[in-house]
């Protein structure tokens, strides 16, 4: 095996320079922030979708729109309001009294890269038709299925604020994003950047494309192709049997937790930490791969009791329970 790992670290170094420069275009506009765009860049690796979080005004919108005008892929922005409708999104079968038939008009979801701005102001029947299309990579239309372009991602935001007149989405819709970012207040040295980068404003800073669809399918194949090491997977497994019977684990933490993460978490913390390693630039998986991306993939999947509110717990916190908890390989 250690010369399968060997030919994986010589693929990791020569695609190193392609990740290298999407990040550089994208550090042009974007100050500081280098967390939300290393989840962004995992989620492109694995083909997965991404929900972040943030209060207005951090560059959640702008990060994306920016990722997306590193590659030459197609676009679309939804901005997600209460009067939105299913077919604003996916399309419509419109009538041609001429030929006495129905003719389909494509949504704006027939894209490489969705940017689903505030998705909890759609309502439920909304944030429903785009999760199904997340999940099944296609939709229907009158009688026809039609599937959705490789690569496709959805990029979603949300504001924790001014929750009134929203619609937020459950957990069994939630769960289907591979990870949940938390995107904070920039660093005093990063907002004095900003201020000195934009405060011009007949300054525009282009964005090149650095990257084609045929790029994407060679990096998700070496994506996949990172080494993880038996004990790693067991480990990984062993975090997530933790969230549901925390005792098992020496955790007195039953009655905090009310659902522990599924399976899916299982899959998407294993696709997630390839992903960090190739970021890295490291042909393989470390346990502290699985520590960095694990807040990601598992915050909105360990579900807190009545009872842990009332303590004033939260998942992370339990979350960083377990991790400090269960025996590291």
């Amino acid at each position: 095996m250690a010369v399968d790992v060997k030919q994986i670290g010589e693929r990791v170094e020569k695609e190193s320079a392609l990740l290298t420069q999407i990040k550089k275009e994208i550090a042009s506009v974007i100050v500081g922030q280098e967390y939300m765009i290393e989840r962004l860049l995992i989620g492109l690796l694995c083909n997965q979708h991404i929900l972040i979080e943030g209060v207005p005004g951090l560059a959640k919108t702008l990060s994306v729109t920016t990722l997306a005008k590193t590659m030459d892929a197609s676009f679309q922005r939804i901005q997600f309001t209460p009067d939105l409708l299913p077919a604003d999104l996916l399309g419509t079968l419109i009538y041609n009294p001429k030929t006495m038939d129905f003719m389909t008009k494509k949504g704006p979801i027939f894209a490489n890269v969705i940017l689903a701005d505030e998705i909890n102001r759609a309502p439920a029947k909304v944030q429903s038709a785009l999760l199904e299309a997340m999940q099944e990579r296609q939709v229907t239309l009158g009688d026809e299925t039609h599937k959705l372009t490789d690569p496709f991602l959805v990029l979603a935001t949300q504001n924790p604020i001014e929750q009134e007149g929203t619609y937020p989405l459950p957990e069994a819709q939630v769960d289907r994003f591979m990870m949940k970012l938390r995107v904070t207040y920039p660093s005093k040295e990063d907002e004095l950047k900003i201020l000195r980068a934009m405060s011009r404003t007949s300054q525009k800073i282009e964005v090149k494309p650095v990257i084609k669809p045929k790029d994407f399918v060679r990096l998700r194949a070496l994506a996949e192709d990172i080494y993880m090491d038996e004990k790693i997977e067991e480990y990984i497994v062993n975090l997530i049997q933790a969230t549901r019977n925390p005792s098992e684990y020496g955790l007195e933490m039953g009655n905090l937790i009310q659902y522990g993460a599924s399976p899916r978490a299982t899959i998407f913390l294993t696709l997630a930490s390839k992903a960090y390693a190739l970021l890295q630039g490291r042909g393989y998986v470390t346990p502290q791969d699985v520590k960095s991306i694990g807040f990601d993939v598992l915050r909105h999947r360990v579900i807190v009791s009545y009872e842990a509110e009332a303590e004033e717990k939260t998942s992370e916190d339990l979350i960083q329970e377990i991790f400090n908890t269960v025996e590291v390989p």
